[in-house]
This record gives C-alpha cells, structure tokens and sequence, in this order.
C-alpha cells in the first residue's frame, strides 16, 4: 500500500499565551491525490491542524511526517513548501505593491532560477484562473474573487503535490465562493494531486470525498464519500 503523503500522529498544540488547548491528542493523514475537507465551528482547532500538515506551525507533542519523513526543522518544512506544497489563505496574503503577474512569481524565487521562465509561468497560471487581462494590476485594483483566483495561482506557482486551502471562501459571496471552489476541484482533477480545505461551512465540506470534522480541539467524525 502506498503510504499516505501527510501524517500528523497523536498531536497536540498548545499555545501557553491565553492558555489555550488548540489541538488535544489528533491522528491525521492525507492521501495521494484524494480532497479532504477539515470541517469545524470557529475555535475547532481545523486552522491549527491545517498549519501543522504544512510546517507553519509545529506541535507541541506528537510528529507530522511528509512522505513517511518526520520534518523537525524550519528549513527543512521550508524546502518542502517552497516545491512541493501550495498554500490558499482566507485573507489572500497578496503583497499589496506588486501586480498581479508579480505576487504569482514571488514562491518561484530559488526554484526557478531563469526570469523569462518564471515570467512564462506566472502568465500561464493568470490565464489559467482567469486573469490575464488583470495581469498589471496591484491587489487593491482586484474584486475579492480576481484576488482568491490570484492566491490560487500563485500557490501553483511550482507544481505544488498538495494544495491547502484556508477557509478559502470565507470573504466571498456565495457566487463567487462556488465559482472559486469549481476552480480549486477543476485542477484538482485535471491536474492531478492533493486538495485540502478547511471550512466551517457544510456545504463546502459536502464537496469533498472524505469530510474529518473537529470540535474542541478533537476529531469527532471522519466520514468518506
């Protein structure tokens, strides 16, 4: 059997400012190539586990491994998110002075080293969410769904095996959050690799394959599709 991409075993966060438990003793893997939601209310503890897959953060006991390797450093999870994990953020995370077609060449800096084959990149990934006609313009010139679809493109930026996405449609109406998770599920199948989101909103999590819902810091039901 092939081994699951991520394993996060029997980990716990706990975050000494406030005194607060984030997550309490949770087993979690991600297979290849599968779309996993990581359900639960606000305070659930879905943002902190999501953080912990990728190296964001690290637990305060338990390990979290990347293809069977338990990553203990900064630098090694930083060369790992740097090639082979995408990550969408709520808050788009977009650096406000540069354009569009920049913010998508940022995560290629020290993977790609030639400038004309990140530029080609960059353009090929604004057209693939869209926006090559927004392709000049700074963040604030973009509507909130132009800027979800610039984060999305920007976590292709190097061929990512896994995208992880945080509450992705948690600032967009519910047109512009269906047609960002009908983007995010299209690469998903033609590309190939990992989708993970985390959400608090059923009907998001409804679209995935397996649903893992936490409360209070637990996982309280896993359920395939």
């Amino acid at each position: 059997m092939t081994p699951s991409l991520i394993i996060a075993e029997r980990v716990s966060r706990h975050y000494t400012t406030g005194r607060c438990m984030a997550l309490r003793d949770v087993s979690f893997h991600v297979d290849r190539n599968e779309h996993v939601a990581i359900m639960g209310p606000s305070g659930s503890g879905k943002s902190t586990l999501l953080h912990l897959l990728c190296g964001l953060d690290r637990p305060s006991t338990g390990s979290v491994q990347f293809e069977g390797q338990e990553l203990r450093t900064p630098s090694e999870w930083a060369a790992v998110r740097a090639r082979r994990i995408g990550f969408v953020f709520q808050a788009f995370n977009l650096l406000p002075t540069l354009t569009a077609r920049q913010n998508v060449q940022v995560p290629m800096f020290g993977v790609i080293a030639k400038a004309q084959d990140r530029l080609r990149r960059a353009d090929e990934l604004l057209a693939r969410v869209g926006l090559t006609d927004r392709a000049g313009h700074r963040p604030s010139q973009l509507s909130g769904g132009e800027k979800q679809r610039l984060a999305i493109a920007r976590s292709l930026a190097n061929k990512p095996d896994v995208i992880l996405a945080d509450e992705p449609t948690g600032n967009l109406d519910s047109c512009t959050s269906n047609e960002i998770l009908d983007l995010l599920e299209d690469i998903h199948c033609r590309e190939g690799g990992t989708l993970v989101i985390v959400t608090h909103d059923a009907s998001v999590a409804q679209r995935a394959k397996r649903i893992c819902r936490l409360k209070d810091g637990r996982i309280v039901n896993e359920k395939g599709l």
